[in-house]
């Protein structure tokens, strides 16, 4: 077996890691801490991955989580165990969703208080009925929440053991075994109410509220889990601060990071000799040995690296739009703040009716023609973000994730679709703002809109993501099922003993966790 000639410091390593997202940073990190000779080949220039902060307008200084932007899968036992320099803040309010009925504007106000939510429910609603079933169904999710997101961090339970420790078979039949819109129809009855219930099955998931797949389950899941409250939080200096500190705490623990290094092959002969990494610089090509290997990419780029036959396809299903405003836009409805309506995540077109249409039309091939997304300011939360003379100014920013949107869409005219589908979505928005959200923008050094969309397929560019799936493939149910073929005691491992699989498509993956890092270092280390 050849190695490198570059200069390493050693010609194999314990643990050689394919990309350096953060999931692979935590592997090296627990790896590093362990006493691991670790090193990391990341293609691109930086570290990162998805969550990385940038400055994505010309000349602008405002740095944005430019893809992932939001935590709660995140275990605080991974920031204690590595002493990561890392904190999120909690949003006051956890949602506003705007509707126009009886041709008046209002809508949904969902934290401040319990007080106010409920007068927003009695207010939309006329009663207090569907307020007692949202605080009853989400009692529920959280008592669940509780017993799972624990097990995150534990060898892989069955699905016997986990149902077991759960010990409520109408929360297990409610998420596991039936489809989440049974649920849903079950607990509420407001159309606007099920719509913002059911958003959460449907992050970056192409699914209907009763597919008999329950993919839209397993989404809803990881969203109602995380941190053991379901908490969606706002990383404190944008999502490239996690990665910075977990860069930062690998190389203290001694890994080694290398940028411009694209792993090319991995060549392993299954009886626990070291696997060898082929790769390519700048400069040429190279390889180094590494007695395991942890790939934190695709499940689809894993195959091409060992040279076998593809992962099934993957195929994403969203919007992203990054912004920056000069000031936030006024609201039809003034009886809420613009401050705390975009503070939360801000519903737009995502009623349970207008979700069932914008998904019939996507599967048909056609854009849905009342595009449903949520937005969010992450600097009314976080203004580290934003330089002082833009905090000083009142400038803002906006991240827009939006629905059903699957990468099909995009395939004839990547371009011209994502323009139509972005004057679509804005359009959906503004039939609820008192002024075009246009008259907002902020302008770039050059004088053009800062605004910025990325469809799927820009995904599946920019960052490997197949067809654009920001969770690599469809979710996993966080135990051993018996589908994922070698998924073994963590959840990681691979039909080759020396060979894991560390990113968001592992087994309890998905979403910024470090939960398939931490994983797959422990399977390394043997616990």
């Amino acid at each position: 077996m050849t190695t490198t000639s570059a200069p390493f410091r050693q010609a194999a390593y314990d643990a050689v890691i394919v990309g350096g997202g953060h999931n692979g940073l935590v592997a090296a990190a627990y790896l590093a801490r362990a006493g691991k000779s670790v090193l990391v080949l990341e293609r691109l220039g930086h570290t990162g991955g998805a969550a990385v902060s940038t400055r994505p307008f010309a000349g602008v200084d405002a740095r944005l989580s430019r893809y992932s932007y939001l935590v709660s899968l995140l275990p605080a036992k991974i920031v204690r165990d590595l002493g990561l320099d890392f904190a999120v803040r909690g949003r006051t309010v956890s949602s506003y969703t705007p509707v126009e009925r009886a041709g008046r504007p209002g809508g949904l106000l969902i934290g401040g208080s319990e007080a106010r939510t409920r007068e927003s429910f009695a207010r939309l609603t006329g009663s207090d009925r569907e307020y007692e079933s949202w605080r009853a169904f989400y009692a529920t999710t959280g008592r669940l929440a509780r017993k799972v997101f624990p097990t995150l961090t534990e060898p892989l339970p069955t699905r016997a053991r986990l149902r077991a420790r759960i010990d409520d078979e109408a929360a297990w039949r409610m998420l596991f075994e039936e489809p989440l819109g049974r649920a849903v129809e079950r607990h509420f009855a407001d159309d606007l109410v099920r719509g913002v219930v059911l958003t959460d099955g449907l992050i970056g998931t192409f699914a209907d509220a009763h597919d008999p797949s329950l993919a839209q389950n397993r989404c809803f899941l990881y969203h109602v889990i995380g941190g053991g409250t379901g908490d969606w939080n706002v990383p404190v200096g944008g999502m490239g601060a996690l990665t910075d500190a977990l860069a930062r705490a690998a190389r203290a623990a001694g890994a080694e990071i290398l940028t411009g290094h694209e792993a090319l092959r991995i060549d392993t002969d299954g009886t626990g000799a070291p696997a060898e990494v082929t790769f390519r610089t700048a400069t040429g090509e190279g390889a180094v040995a590494g007695r395991a290997v942890l790939v934190n990419a695709s499940p689809r780029a894993l195959a091409e690296l060992l040279g076998e036959a593809p992962a099934a396809p993957a195929e994403g299903a969203q919007l992203k739009v990054n912004m920056l405003l000069r000031r936030l836009p006024r609201l039809r409805d003034r009886s809420v703040d613009p401050r705390e309506a975009f503070g939360g995540t801000f519903h737009i077109a995502e009623g349970y009716e207008q979700l069932a249409r914008a998904h019939a039309e996507a599967a048909t091939g056609e854009l849905p023609s009342v595009p449903p997304s949520e937005i969010y300011c992450h600097s009314l939360t976080d203004p580290s973000i934003l330089g002082p003379e833009l905090a000083a100014r009142g400038y803002q920013t906006l991240t827009l994730f939006g629905l059903h949107t699957p990468a099909r869409l995009f395939e004839r005219d990547n371009q011209g679709a994502r323009e139509v589908l972005l004057a679509g979505t804005l359009a959906q928005l503004d039939a609820h703002l008192a002024e075009p959200l246009t008259e907002c923008l902020a302008l770039d050094a050059d004088g053009r809109p800062c605004i910025e969309a990325k469809t799927p397929l820009d995904l599946d560019r920019e960052l490997r993501l197949p067809g654009g799936h920001i969770f690599h493939r469809d979710l996993s149910w966080p135990y051993a099922d018996g589908q994922d073929t070698g998924a073994g005691r963590w959840g990681v491992e691979t039909a080759h003993p020396n060979v894991l699989l560390c990113g968001a498509g592992a087994v309890r993956g998905g979403g910024v966790s470090g939960v398939p890092g931490h994983n797959a270092a422990m399977a390394v280390l043997g616990r």
